[in-house]
């Protein structure tokens, strides 16, 4: 593949421009003579021709494109500044996610601080910074939980806990979510199987982003974990975007279909959110649906909301999937989900994510029947995982 884009980057330059290789997955081109809008109008040029798939024996792969641009002399002096304002650059156009980005002075303050954040995470992936907090799910039709959800956070040294929003977008910029896969993974099944060792029964779901299912490895490695820790590989879920599924069908299929074999099982988070076409229901192996929260918390008083999540409910169903709905914050939507034949629901009307000690707790306290035994965890309003 970097052989094709190196192919098609050079079509799109002047015979005088020089196009380089860096490392990885990183290129650089120099161009002659051009000041910040011819070199932002190539750039454009650039962004585009790499958004058309590239064909990898018989596959589409489809590539996404972050460029910055620096400029001789205001930003430089040498080739060595010149790349290192580029690279900054680089980073804001992937933060803002409009494809390129020229260079400012006001970007060097947000590269030093996300540098040493990134270098933070380094730490944080290496030591017992990241902590994993469990959300249960709530069987609707008898009250009972037999599965949870794991969410990972970072108990930072100085600013205390942190939640996703605060620290993923930082983790997948800088190439790490496989390593935090990993870690999030072994901490998840080290509590499976504690709870497994002490005759708790309950299906552990763990979330995996699309970058991190690039691996075609990973059903193996997650193979060799369970059978490391001894827990049945029926006791761990996989949850998974459209995003994947639909990016490149047949590595989602490949990579779905071994982890299957391995006995674990496929849920598709955010179910409803992604530009997708439902023939994926049919061709994939896939158990459960989640619905996103954002048809959950509008049913109270919408009725067009409503009729979305039954259907949604109904076509699982159609095709022996499970249903979660997300997001469940009150009685009337959990009474509303129940009516609707939805089979599971979790939100903060019944627990919020917590510890495993405090689960361990919530369980042992809570009658079946009992949908309000929640345990109190002051949280901001934003934050809803």
């Amino acid at each position: 593949m970097l052989v094709q884009v190196g192919a098609r980057l050079a079509e799109h330059l002047r015979p005088g421009d020089l196009l380089v290789r860096l490392s990885g997955d990183e290129f650089a081109v120099l161009l002659e003579d051009a000041d910040h809008h011819q070199a932002a109008a190539v750039a454009g040029k650039l962004c585009a021709a790499l958004t058309k798939p590239f064909t990898l024996k018989d596959i589409a792969v489809h590539s996404a494109v972050s460029i910055g641009i620096a400029l001789f002399p205001d930003d430089g002096p040498d080739l060595s500044a010149l790349l290192r304002k580029a690279d900054v650059a680089m980073f804001k156009a992937k933060a803002s996610g409009h494809g390129h980005h020229v260079y400012s002075s006001a970007d060097d303050a947000d590269d030093a601080t996300r540098l040493q954040t990134v270098q933070e995470l380094r730490t944080a992936l290496n030591g017992d910074q990241l902590v994993v907090h469990y959300q249960p799910k709530i069987d609707l039709d008898t009250g009972e939980v037999h599965s949870v959800e794991a969410l990972v956070r970072w108990d930072h040294p100085t600013r205390g806990l942190l939640y996703p929003d605060a620290f993923l977008y930082l983790i997948e910029e800088a190439g790490l979510m496989h390593a935090m896969t990993r870690v999030v993974l072994g901490i998840a099944l080290d509590q499976a199987a504690l709870w497994q060792a002490s005759g708790r029964r309950l299906t552990l779901a763990v979330n995996l982003s699309a970058s991190s299912l690039v691996d075609t490895d990973l059903p193996e490695q997650v193979a060799s974990m369970l059978v490391t820790r001894c827990v049945s590989p029926g006791a761990l879920q996989l949850e998974v975007t459209e995003e994947f599924l639909m990016a490149d069908r047949d590595r989602a299929r490949d990579i779905l279909t071994r982890l299957r074999r391995h006995g674990v099982q496929i849920s598709v988070d955010d179910f409803g959110t992604g530009y997708s076409s439902l023939s994926y229901l049919r061709d994939l192996p896939i158990d459960e649906l989640k619905i996103d929260r954002s048809f959950v918390l509008p049913m109270v008083d919408d009725a067009r909301a409503a009729a979305l999540v039954g259907s949604t409910i109904a076509l699982a169903h159609s095709l022996d999937l499970r249903v979660v709905a997300e997001g469940v914050e009150n009685d009337i939507a959990y009474t509303e989900l129940t009516r609707l034949g939805c089979d599971q629901a979790q939100g903060y009307y019944m627990c919020r994510p917590v510890p495993a000690s405090d689960l361990d707790h919530w369980l042992s306290t809570r009658r079946a029947t009992d949908k309000l035994t929640d345990i109190p965890e002051p949280l901001p309003a934003s934050v809803l995982d």
